[in-house]
């Protein structure tokens, strides 16, 4: 698990596990207590009376522990005595327990219970574990998360008065950030109901992906999709496959014929960067510039194209129009690595000298261009506004890149708040408007820290 933590920031983590330990202190963002003790004999983790009594004296907000063996009636189970009293220890000093049990666990016997199933608030599990456990679990109150090959299901505890909806969100691509945050908040929000169970898949940028990942969805009976997808043209084929079977749908971002809307305005999203970069380049450059440079997707359509032309008709108020021969169009790829290929190419191209303006379709190809600009180390001769202020912009901003003016924050954290409501109605029957819009603001050096004050 350890490794799924390195993009977290400020964390306090409390291990006897070295590997573990020496993996996480690499950051220095991040603060490891490595609690003494006896070195096991296979030198991985250290036991013992020392490190329990260093753990009396600590709260834990959230302990994740593992087990050799697991069954209903007796808990969580240890094969050696000395690393199940200090579990003991951890549990009795945290706030939230975490168990990590593959499935092979369930049924095991160890030598020494360490933790009853009432003191286990979620388990984490894979797709091999057998359904009446699942069942039981749920019965228990307790929180289940079920990893899959192609599929991640949240599992609310089951309350018989509840009725209970299955509602499948495919994510535009776990490769980028952005995406990961809204997954991030739509499983906060979907857990902060008694009556959502949340399957969550990637679409990995791919169309054929997106209808793979919607049969598996179909087979799995859900009640509501979630589609964040790329690819304009697959969203009738997704759509179709969906009514067919009364399916209705919440297109993110991306719209789609035929589903309900959640996502930007996308004029609006690049309207406002458009100006903020027209605005910097007339106070540092007296609004004078020898290329502007486009970083599209053309993939995403008609709609999210509006986010390019909001940039364009912002910058245009600002400063002069530029001749067409000097408007570059590049193809972003949505990812960091083809946006870093396009600019670089075309960079060599281009005088030193010149004064490059960049807007783009998303954070992702700002900080493509960002890198080329940093290789070829011309950073101060460019001007850059990304779309949807991910963490990766931010934290260029607050340390001050030259090249960086700001970008659009679309708040991907807060998204699954306004889907769950919104799907929650529509599995109510009520009455929702065909496009329900996030908050949107341009974040720049001057009011990163009014809306992102707790990230430092």
């Amino acid at each position: 698990m350890a490794t799924f933590l390195q993009d977290r920031r400020h964390l306090t983590v409390v291990t006897n596990q070295l590997e573990t330990a020496r993996l996480l202190a690499r950051d220095p963002r991040k603060t490891v207590i490595l609690v003494g003790g006896v070195l096991r004999v296979d030198g991985s983790a250290v036991t013992g009376t020392i490190s329990q009594e260093v753990l009396k004296d600590l709260h834990i907000t959230t302990a994740f522990v593992s087990c050799v063996g697991f069954s209903l009636e007796v808990g969580l189970m240890e094969a050696d005595i000395q690393e199940a009293q200090f579990k003991e220890q951890v549990i009795r000093s945290a706030i939230q327990v975490v168990a990590l049990i593959d499935s092979t666990k369930f049924g095991k016997v160890g030598l020494k219970p360490f933790a009853v199933l009432e003191q286990i608030d979620h388990i984490v599990s894979d797709d091999g574990i057998p359904d009446n456990i699942i069942k039981t679990l749920k019965q228990a109150h307790v929180n289940l998360t079920i990893c899959g090959e192609h599929t991640v299901q949240s599992l609310t505890p089951h309350d018989q008065q509840v009725v209970h909806n299955k509602i499948g969100f495919a994510n535009l691509s776990e490769k980028i950030p952005f995406a990961v945050d809204v997954r991030r908040g739509l499983e906060r929000a979907a857990k902060s109901h008694n009556n959502i169970d949340l399957i969550v898949a990637d679409n990995d940028l791919s169309g054929a992906k997106a209808i793979q990942v919607a049969d598996r969805f179909i087979q799995q009976e859900i009640d509501l999709m979630i589609e964040y997808q790329i690819d304009e043209a697959v969203g009738n084929l997704l759509m179709n496959r969906f009514q067919q079977r009364g399916i209705p749908v919440i297109a993110v971002d991306i719209p789609i014929i035929g589903a309900t809307y959640c996502g930007v305005d996308h004029y609006q999203t690049g309207l406002i960067a458009g100006e903020a970069l027209g605005s910097w380049i007339k106070r540092h450059w007296q609004g004078k510039i020898d290329y502007l440079i486009i970083l599209e997707e053309k993939r995403a359509g008609p709609v999210p194209a509006a986010r390019i032309q909001g940039q364009i008709q912002g910058l245009e108020g600002q400063i002069d129009k530029r001749a067409e021969d000097r408007v570059l169009f590049l193809d972003s790829g949505n990812t960091t690595e083809q946006s870093y290929k396009q600019t670089l190419k075309t960079l060599k191209m281009l005088p030193a000298e010149n004064r490059l303006a960049f807007i783009c379709f998303n954070d992702d190809a700002a900080l493509g261009a960002l890198a080329a600009l940093r290789e070829l180390g011309r950073e101060s001769q460019a001007a850059i506004v990304g779309q949807g202020a991910d963490r990766r912009i931010r934290e260029e901003i607050r340390k001050g890149s030259p090249a960086i003016v700001g970008s659009t924050a679309f708040m991907p954290e807060h998204y699954g708040e306004k889907i769950i409501d919104l799907a929650q109605k529509i599995l109510k029957n009520e009455q929702v408007p065909p496009a329900v819009y996030v908050d949107h603001v341009f974040i720049d050096a001057g009011n990163i820290d009014d809306f992102y004050a707790d990230e430092y």
